[in-house]
């Protein structure tokens, strides 16, 4: 029977490779939890034997039942009726199994429940689940939810509401979006305003809420009347009550078993969660850390059930008297999937660990600061590592969501004309996977968030690093070509920023950014090739095709081929 856990070669190298210690220390104060709650680790090797059993847990759910499921939960679909919003029978089933199974509170305090594991472990449990069901991932995923709440609400509140979501009793939505406020969140209108008592209510429509059925809101209003822009926004926790109209459900390309809502919020009763005035400039921002990691790993996991439907089949598909596997042609698409596969794992989960420090160093200063301490050295290494996670989620969303619509693409066409047919698992890969560089912040949008940081060359330091190191045998001549990457790279930043024309950075952010993954990506794969047979050729073929991208990104740079895009308005006519 299949287990999404242990049959992944890939994963469980990941795993094993988790940089964890101090997170974990932190998290279990100096391991002083084990005193208070039984099932508590008492040690690291403890911890990670912990994390591995819930996630063997979880490979077990995913790939023998809900994995089972998806094709009839994507054919059924979420159901709207007079305002009511039903999950797929099959999804039902699912959200109780993973309740049963005590996994609906992964991130969250042992005293209300829940498992209190690291974000990067749970990342491995969503790309599990995504890889099963892409659609169920995004209500699994919103455990951040009862996260933002643990993190910023008050004592109340997550008495009130972190016990129901540990349980799998409550589900939670977050509820951003507006008509006239997508990406751009300082627009939001919704209204927050307080009676003579005190008491907070919303009032206004939100559209495109993953999971807008949910029991529990949290939602971004505007507190301060008369304010236009981000600084008049606070953050709300609500209940799901008779106010709260749910004005339809979307008719999507994919992730049917999700749905996606309108919401009207009539006069809804709610409570302020943390500082008024903080909502975007602080919560959301927060929250877009794990939103892009889950994303990027519900991205990772359609990729993997793609790569896996892709070569069954070009095993079994005969033509010409011969299996498709064996045709050059359909080999090469192959192995390109597994290197983009296991490349983006290792980029998701680099990524995973940068925002567990992240998160557990800022507990460390906020215990400091309630105690009176300062501790420079602590405070400017949370700067560093915050600019780091700042740079690396990002990227990864772009990447790996990037990667995943050409992956479930790529396996449709080894399928050929069958995979455009519903009796294939694969046209359903496709359709989810094109969400993904779409929703918690497009493609673009990545890009802009993470350009700042390859401008001022925030790895510089780790490159440099890198580049002392002599690697053994074949590597050598890796982290050679890594090397030319990156004077090819300063060569490209210095004509950008030589021109001294911010507009010209703007449109050639892309080819930089690319270009600046390349370099961080292959130093991450020669390490470990070092340690791993098998990851060589991973190493070898991404470093080599990485070299030929770079050229080709200089040539967009440096030629100015995207120039036109400056003058654009004069051409679109």
């Amino acid at each position: 029977m299949p287990n999404f856990f242990t049959d992944n070669k890939d994963l469980l190298f990941q795993f094993e490779r988790l940089d964890l210690k101090e997170v974990v220390q932190i998290a279990e104060n100096n391991y002083e939890e084990s005193k208070k709650f039984p099932y508590a680790p008492v040690d690291f090797e403890d911890a990670m034997e912990n994390y591995r059993k819930v996630l063997e847990v979880v490979g077990d759910i995913a790939g023998n039942y809900i994995d089972a499921r998806a094709s009839e939960v994507d054919s059924e679909g979420a159901h709207y009726n007079n305002g009511d919003v039903n999950y797929a029978s099959g999804t039902v089933e699912n959200l109780k199994q993973l309740s049963q199974a005590d996994l609906m509170g992964m991130v969250l305090p042992r005293k209300f429940g829940g498992l209190h594991f690291p974000t990067s472990v749970y990342m491995m449990a969503t790309e599990m689940i995504a890889r099963a069901d892409a659609s169920l991932m995004n209500i699994f995923g919103l455990q951040d939810i009862g996260e933002m709440i643990n993190k910023f609400g008050d004592e109340s509140q997550r008495e009130e509401f972190l016990p129901k979501f540990c349980t799998g009793e409550y589900t939670g939505a977050m509820a951003l979006t507006e008509p006239d406020a997508g990406s751009d969140l300082q627009a939001v209108k919704l209204t927050a305003y307080q009676d003579e008592k005190g008491q907070w209510f919303l009032k206004g429509v939100k559209r495109f809420i993953t999971n807008g059925n949910a029991d529990i809101h949290l939602v971004l209003a505007r507190s301060e009347a008369g304010t236009k822009d981000g600084r008049g926004l606070s953050m709300f926790v609500c209940y799901r009550d008779k106010s709260l109209v749910i004005r339809r459900i979307e008719n999507k390309l994919g992730i049917h078993g999700s749905p996606t809502c309108e919401l009207q919020f009539n006069d809804t009763p709610a409570w302020l969660v943390g500082k008024r005035k903080y909502g975007l400039i602080k919560y959301v921002f927060d929250l877009m850390f794990r939103a892009r990691l889950g994303v990027s790993a519900q991205a990772l996991g359609i990729s993997q059930a793609a790569y896996e439907e892709a070569l069954k089949y070009a095993k079994d598909r005969v033509q010409f008297g011969k299996s498709i596997y064996n045709i050059p042609a359909v080999t090469n698409i192959l192995l390109d999937m597994r290197t983009t596969l296991e490349t983006n794992r290792t980029i998701m989960y680099a990524a995973g660990t940068a925002v567990d420090l992240k998160e557990k160093l800022e507990e460390l200063v906020e215990k400091n600061k309630a105690e009176g301490k300062n501790d420079v050295a602590l405070n400017e290494r949370l700067k560093s590592v915050t600019k780091f996670a700042n740079f690396v989620t990002p990227l990864a969303k772009y990447i790996l969501t990037e990667s995943s619509n050409k992956i479930t693409y790529d396996a449709l066409q080894i399928h050929g004309g069958t995979g455009y047919m519903k009796e294939f698992r694969v046209e359903r890969l496709a359709r989810d996977a094109r969400i993904t560089n779409i929703y918690e912040g497009t493609s673009q949008l990545q890009i802009v968030a993470a350009i700042g940081a390859v401008l001022g060359d925030i790895l510089k330091d780790m490159f440099d690093k890198k580049e002392k190191k002599e690697y053994p045998g074949g590597l050598a001549r890796l982290s050679e070509i890594l090397k030319e990457i990156r004077v090819i790279f300063y060569d490209c930043l210095k004509y950008v920023v030589d021109k001294k024309d911010v507009s010209f950075q703007d449109v050639a952010a892309k080819d930089l950014v690319e270009l600046y993954s390349y370099i961080y990506t292959g130093w991450l794969l020669l390490d470990e090739a070092e340690v791993n047979e098998g990851k060589k050729f991973i190493a070898n073929r991404y470093i080599i095709e990485s070299l030929a991208n770079a050229r080709r990104n200089a040539e967009n740079i440096k030629n100015e081929l995207f120039t036109d895009i400056l003058h654009a308005d004069k051409i679109l006519i």
